[in-house]
C-alpha cells in the first residue's frame, strides 16, 4: 500500500492566495470559459511586459508554443535545429515530430550551464535552418554571440523563455532576441497556471500565421461567432487545437501581476542559499559569477562531487522531507534518442552529478537552513571513493 510523502520543504510551492480564487470564480460566473476577452486581456500584458514592439498569443502549453514556432519558421522534414543538450525533451521533440533533425550543441563550462556559441557554429552545416536556445535557470544565454551567429548564416532563431518569465539580458527582456520567443506557464514555473504558454514575436507574418495556427487554421474566433461579428470563417492552412481556455488566461493575469516580486524573492533566497552552499567543500553552483542580466532564479541547481552518490544521497534528503529533483537526464540516456543525437560531454557530465535543491517564492529562510542542514549532514555519508 503506497503512503503519502510528508515533505517538510517541497521542491515547489504554488504562490498562490485569494486572487487566484477570486479570478477564476469571476472567470466561471461570466458564462464565457473558452478562449475569449481573458485571453486577450493576457496577451495584451504581456506584450507590456516584453516591450519592443512584441505580439504575442497564448496557448495550451509551452510544448505547444514551441511547436507552433517549428512551423512557422518552416522547419520540415530533413532541416537541422541546433538545440541545447541541457534542456527539457519537449525541445527535441517538436523538431522531430515536424520531420526536422536535432543537433546538440554542448555547455560552455560546468560553471556556466548555457548553450555554447562556439559549439552552436562548430554544429552549422548546409541543412541547418534554426538554432534554439534555453535560459536554463532563469539566466541568460550569450545572446549577442548568438544573435551574430544566426544573422551570419541566416538562421531562424528560437528563444525557449520556459524558464525565463522576467529575466532579462543586458537590460533588454529575454524572448526579444531570437525571430520567434516560446514561453511555458506550468505548475512548476515563475508563472504558473497550470498548463499554458505563450508564443512572442515581432515578425508581423509570423505572428498572423501563429494565430492562425493556434486555432485549426481558421480566420475567425469562436467568440467572434458567438457574438454575431462573424457568421462565416475560412481556413488559411491545416492548423491545431492549442488554444488556452478564460480560467488560466485569468490566472496568468494575476500572476503576471505578483512577477516582479515573486522573483525578487526567488533571488533573496537564492543568495541566502549562496551564504551556506559556499562553506560546503566539493559543492560547485552554476552561474554564481553570472553577469548578462537580471536572472529568474527558476530553479536552484548545483553540481555535486563526481565521487558521490546522487540517487543515496537525495533518498537520505527524502528521509529528511527534503523533496529534490534532477534538471535534466541526458538527452543520450532517452530510448528515443540515444541512437540518434551527438555527443555533448560536458552536459552528460553535469547531467549525472546535477541535483536540483527546494525553490519558490514563499520559501522561508529556515527551510533553506533544514534544506542545507540536510545536505550537508549526508553528503559525506555519500562518496564512493
Amino acid at each position: 500500500m503506497s503512503t503519502t510523502i510528508e515533505w517538510k520543504v517541497q521542491l515547489f510551492k504554488l504562490n498562490y492566495d485569494e486572487q487566484e480564487y477570486a479570478a477564476v470564480l469571476d472567470t466561471l460566473k461570466s458564462g464565457w470559459i473558452t478562449m475569449g476577452p481573458k485571453t486577450v486581456e493576457f496577451e495584451n500584458a504581456y506584450e507590456r511586459e516584453l516591450g519592443e514592439n512584441t505580439r504575442c498569443i497564448a496557448v495550451s502549453s509551452g510544448t505547444a508554443a514551441l511547436h507552433i514556432a517549428m512551423i512557422a519558421c518552416g522547419i520540415r522534414a530533413g532541416d537541422e535545429v541546433i538545440v541545447p543538450s541541457l534542456t527539457f525533451i519537449a525541445d527535441l521533440n517538436v523538431v522531430t515530430i515536424c520531420g526536422g533533425i536535432p543537433v546538440l550543441a554542448d555547455i560552455k563550462s560546468y560553471d556556466d550551464w548555457a548553450i555554447d556559441p562556439a559549439d552552436i557554429e562548430s554544429k552549422i552545416t548546409e541543412k541547418t535552418k534554426a538554432v534554439m536556445v534555453v535560459h536554463y535557470a532563469g539566466f541568460a544565454c550569450d545572446m549577442d554571440a548568438i544573435v551574430d551567429i544566426c544573422r551570419r548564416h541566416k538562421l531562424k532563431l528560437i528563444e525557449d523563455c520556459a524558464h525565463a518569465n522576467g529575466g532579462t539580458y543586458r537590460r533588454q527582456k529575454l524572448g526579444t532576441f531570437g525571430d520567434i520567443s516560446a514561453w511555458s506557464f506550468f505548475t512548476n514555473k515563475n508563472l504558473s497556471v497550470g498548463e499554458g504558454g505563450m508564443i512572442a514575436t515581432r515578425d508581423e507574418e509570423i505572428y498572423q500565421r501563429c494565430k492562425n495556427l493556434r486555432s485549426h487554421g481558421m480566420t475567425v474566433a469562436t467568440l467572434d461567432r458567438m457574438k454575431g461579428r462573424a457568421a462565416n470563417y475560412d481556413v488559411f492552412e491545416p492548423g491545431l487545437n492549442y488554444r488556452i481556455d478564460e480560467m488560466r488566461a485569468a490566472l496568468g493575469l494575476v500572476q503576471l501581476s505578483k512577477l516582479p516580486e515573486a522573483n525578487a524573492s526567488r533571488a533573496r533566497l537564492v543568495a541566502y542559499y549562496y551564504s551556506h552552499l559556499d562553506n560546503l567543500e566539493g559543492i560547485r553552483i552554476p552561474f554564481h559569477n553570472y553577469d548578462r542580466g537580471e536572472p529568474t532564479y527558476h530553479i536552484m541547481p548545483i553540481l555535486l562531487p563526481k565521487e558521490v552518490d546522487r540517487a543515496k544521497l537525495m533518498e537520505l534528503m527524502k528521509k529528511d522531507g527534503i523533496q529534490t529533483s534532477i534538471h535534466y537526464p541526458a538527452i543520450q540516456s532517452f530510448r528515443a534518442y540515444k541512437d540518434l543525437v551527438n555527443p555533448t560531454p560536458k552536459s552528460q557530465y553535469v547531467s549525472e552529478h546535477e541535483l536540483t535543491l527546494p525553490l519558490y517564492p514563499t520559501m522561508s529562510i529556515e527551510e533553506v537552513d533544514l534544506v542545507c542542514d540536510s545536505l550537508s549532514s549526508h553528503l559525506r555519508l555519500c562518496y564512493t571513493s
